[in-house]
């Protein structure tokens, strides 16, 4: 027999599991492709911990691999003498996700490891705020973000805020094989671990710091209150963990006319008006348009479900409503935080800014021009949350800018190290105001930003590669493409191939090498001899490759006829 079929019926068998749950694999035993995908493995830690649908299954998210995952980050934890300052954690508004973090709370409280759990859903840098305010040892984060409402997640963090790096997800994934997946064992009651003082539930006066804390990354708080009778914003929370920090923190700032998408503020991990609640998405913003252009709003912000990542839309000239890019927005954040800084005294020698290399080299052209140091680094904003920590252990404490990705998620302040969409929410609002006192909307401001540094344009290529197949497949993609590199894309000859998973940038010119820099990551970078960039690499939360394109040009209608190119030729790279 199969090893998997082994474990499948191992699992079948067992005591530990209730009848819904022995139902639920009772109805896959003769499908043979989701049997061997649930259980030939565990799940791996990817840019952002670990993600699955919620099924039976070591390879998958249920309580049974939360537990066993949360026992590694127990050993983990005691290994580092972290088991007074204990570990924090939070959830999202996903089903299951308040049962998966109170798993975690019982595993911890088993294994002697004090734990602060919230007690109700919260936005993820509310928890990266967490660890850092409260000194615990780790964090536990359970959320898919914005992935479809079948799949929940774990993502794990460690003492600076910032979720645990390669080498530690190495230790904890290490640390579980010592354990039982189906033991059920040395999981202490929830109530029996709270009054044991084990678990420590923290409320809204935890709120309260956290909101201060963000509060004092305003650049110009003043800015909302000065346009505050004419400034209007529609909101939509897409019914996750935003619905109430957000608009209290818009409402302490000074805005007067908020207006929220009444039928997505409620909290519902089934996210029945939307199929995914993901704001890079135009989709999820009609309900908040037709709100906007009743009430006459020149925006519309919607945060995801565990409100780490935060879309825009913008009035443009003719009364339509446009997608601002995660790209966009970083260049627009990059820009207003340096310009309002200087006028205010605040830009040092020392100032900087981080964003993931699959971002926009705009922010290169922005940084540059205003003397600004530019890190790039792998996607997964723990890699920026590690500059953030090296700039501070140097004694740099004030010189942090922004740090961004192209996937929309943006930190200004260094108080948490993870994105922050209730933060860049309340700095979109406030740049949103400065502009409306000049007679200009987002849109006009970004028009206003070409003109200044040129245009730049982006595009993103979503391959999607699903089950058993689909996995060999995108391993298969990208070895065909380090053993038969591409010689053009677009027409446009390749100058440089950067290989991350051997940190290595090949110059086909003269054929010299040197290193990424970067730690060891499945991507491949190609630049082309127009300084053109495109990247490809396996996603690490979803089943596909992600293909991303940056270019630039004289005019955006230049840009996007060589974007149709690059579409076709980067395509072509994933048909095998």
């Amino acid at each position: 027999m199969k090893k998997y079929c082994v474990e499948y019926e191992r699992w079948l068998g067992s005591a530990a599991i209730t009848e819904s749950e022995r139902e639920e694999l009772i109805s896959i035993k003769d499908n043979e492709e989701l049997k061997e995908l649930r259980f030939s493995s565990y799940m791996d830690f990817g840019t952002a911990g670990l993600r699955s649908t919620m099924n039976m299954g070591p390879g998958a998210m249920n309580r049974f691999t939360v537990a066993h995952t949360t026992r590694g980050i127990a050993k983990l934890v005691k290994s580092s003498g972290g088991r007074e300052r204990g570990v924090a954690i939070a959830y999202d508004s996903r089903n299951n996700s308040r049962e998966f973090a109170r798993v975690s709370a019982c595993v911890l409280a088993g294994a002697g490891v004090k734990s602060y759990i919230f007690d109700g859903i919260r936005p993820t840098p509310e928890l990266s705020f967490a660890v850092k305010k409260l000194g615990t040892m780790a964090g536990i984060n359970i959320t898919a973000s914005h992935n479809p409402k079948e799949y929940n997640g774990y993502k794990a963090y460690w003492e600076d805020g910032a979720q645990i790096g390669p080498e530690q997800a190495t230790v904890v994934s290490r640390e579980r094989e010592s354990f039982d997946v189906l033991d059920t064992t040395d999981i202490m009651d929830y109530d029996e671990a709270k009054s044991k003082g084990l678990i420590v539930e923290l409320n809204e006066e935890f709120d309260e710091l956290y909101i201060a804390a963000v509060m004092e990354s305003s650049i110009n708080p003043d800015a909302i209150k000065s346009v505050a009778d004419d400034l209007k914003v529609v909101y939509t929370p897409l019914h996750g963990a935003g619905y109430k920090l957000v608009p209290k923190i818009f409402a302490t700032m000074g805005l007067k006319h908020l207006y929220l998408v009444d039928a997505q503020m409620t909290p519902n991990g089934d996210f029945p008006t939307v199929v995914k609640p993901n704001p890079e998405y135009k989709e999820v913003f009609t309900l908040g348009i037709d709100i906007a252009n009743e009430v006459g709003s020149d925006l519309i912000i919607a945060t995801d479900p565990d409100s780490d990542r935060v879309g825009v839309m913008s009035r443009t000239p003719d009364g339509s409503f446009a997608t601002i890019s995660g790209n966009q927005m970083g260049a627009l954040l990059l820009d207003y935080a340096i310009k309002q800084r200087r006028e205010k005294g605040m830009l040092t020698d020392g100032s900087y800014c981080v964003k993931s290399i699959v971002s926009t080299d705009m922010a290169y052209k922005i940084a540059t021009a205003n003397n600004v140091k530019i890190h790039d680094v792998l996607t997964g904003f723990k890699f920026i949350g590690e500059v953030i920590k090296n700039y501070e252990s140097c004694g740099n404490t004030d010189g942090f800018i922004l740090g961004f990705e192209e996937s929309y998620g943006y930190l200004l302040g260094s108080y948490a190290r993870d994105k922050d969409a209730v933060e860049a929410s309340m700095i979109i609002l406030e740049m949103t105001a400065y502009y409306k006192k000049r007679s200009m909307t987002l849109f006009d401001a970004l028009t206003a930003l070409y003109k200044e540094y040129g245009y730049y344009k982006e595009a993103m290529i979503d391959i999607y590669m699903e089950g058993l197949d689909g996995i060999e497949k995108r391993r298969r993609i990208m070895s065909g493409l380090r053993e038969c590199p591409p010689e053009e894309l677009g027409g446009i000859k390749i100058s440089k191939i950067g290989d991350y998973k051997k940190a290595t940038v090949t110059s086909l010119a003269d054929g010299s090498v040197v290193s990424t820099g970067q730690p060891e990551s499945d991507v491949l970078y190609y630049t082309l001899a127009n300084e053109d960039k495109i990247i490809v690499r396996p996603s690490g939360t979803e089943p596909k490759i992600k293909i991303y394109v940056l270019s630039h040009g004289d005019t955006l209608e230049e840009i996007a006829e060589k974007i149709k190119l690059y579409e076709r030729d980067a395509k072509k790279l994933t048909e095998v």
